[in-house]
């Protein structure tokens, strides 16, 4: 039988500040905490800092709160990156339904209980999608929005990358197998990045081999032949539409997820939302270009 491989997941963070040139002083104060969201289904975030959170981060699908690691230490600022249910160490739904509208519910119950006063929510991909469905049903909580790299636009073919790497084995022999196909698919990033993803993201079972460690059921995911995602897009664009707070878009220069035919309609809806582009960097704009990130999101705030 294989040894299990050592993982802390508070022992990364100083690797991810040599990387991006981040000044490491001392670790910062992280803590894990969870929250029942109902029908005994409990969601985790961390929660850096020990003020009030300022922000919300909320993950891309097959993702968890990690990826976040490198903008929160950016940002120096006490915020709460969210698990959504069914990925990291939030619990998995017996129905498998991680859509916008599943998720806002249960992302609700954690944003009041741990950053009821934030002043920024921010989602990336299905987090950017469950933001847009928070915004509409509980606009108290969401003064601000960020999406980073998605609109209802997105479907199959946009998407078709990350569908091809969700859609991908379920168990791996090793931990490099593991590795070597997320290389793969995420041409933009650093291997030592990618392999602390992984080690926030994966698990090793007592037999050696590694799986992920989001919910498989959500694989594969799609609603019909219409080439959409998920279901109750288009009712995220009415959202868009009637939710009254700032609303950002920033767009991975590199990435196909989001359309020039996205950004009009978006505009169309909201001609007051703010469209920027960051150059280097792909669908996953927290991996490929934090510390821009991290800048873009001190705007907001200020």
């Amino acid at each position: 039988m294989a040894a299990m491989t050592h993982y802390d997941e508070f022992e990364l963070f100083r690797e991810n500040a040599d990387e991006f040139g981040i000044q490491w002083t001392n670790p910062p104060r992280v803590t894990r905490e969870s929250v029942d969201a109902g029908n005994g289904q409990r969601v985790s975030a961390l929660r850096w800092g020990d003020g009030e959170p300022e922000i919300v981060l909320l993950h891309g699908g097959a993702q968890n709160a990690h990826t976040w690691d490198t903008v929160a230490l950016a940002l120096e600022r006490p915020l709460l990156a969210v698990d959504l249910p069914g990925h990291g160490h939030s619990d998995h739904r017996d129905d498998h339904a991680y859509w916008p509208a599943e998720n806002a519910a249960a992302v609700e119950v954690a944003v009041r209980a741990f950053a009821p006063h934030n002043r920024l929510v921010v989602g990336m991909s299905l987090g950017g999608l469950t933001a847009i469905a928070l915004a509409a049903g509980a606009p108290d909580i969401v003064p601000s929005l960020c999406l980073v790299d998605v609109t209802p636009g997105v479907n199959h073919e946009k998407a078709s990358s990350i569908v091809q790497f969700i859609d991908g084995p379920e168990y791996f022999e090793s931990f490099d197998e593991i590795l070597t196909r997320t290389i793969t698919f995420n041409p933009t990033r650093t291997e030592s990045s990618l392999r602390r993803g992984v080690l926030h993201n994966a698990i090793e079972a007592p037999d050696g081999r590694w799986r992920w460690r989001y919910d498989l059921p959500r694989r594969g995911s799609g609603d019909g032949d219409d080439g959409r995602v998920m279901p109750g897009l288009d009712a995220l664009w009415d959202q868009i539409s009637a939710i009254n707070v700032p609303l950002t878009l920033l767009r991975g220069a590199l990435s196909p997820v989001v359309g020039d035919e996205d950004v009009a309609e978006l505009q169309r809806r909201r001609p007051d939302a703010r469209v920027e582009v960051v150059d280097g960097a792909g669908h996953s704009i927290q991996g490929d270009q934090p510390i821009v990130l991290a800048n873009l999101l001190v705007e907001l705030l200020a």
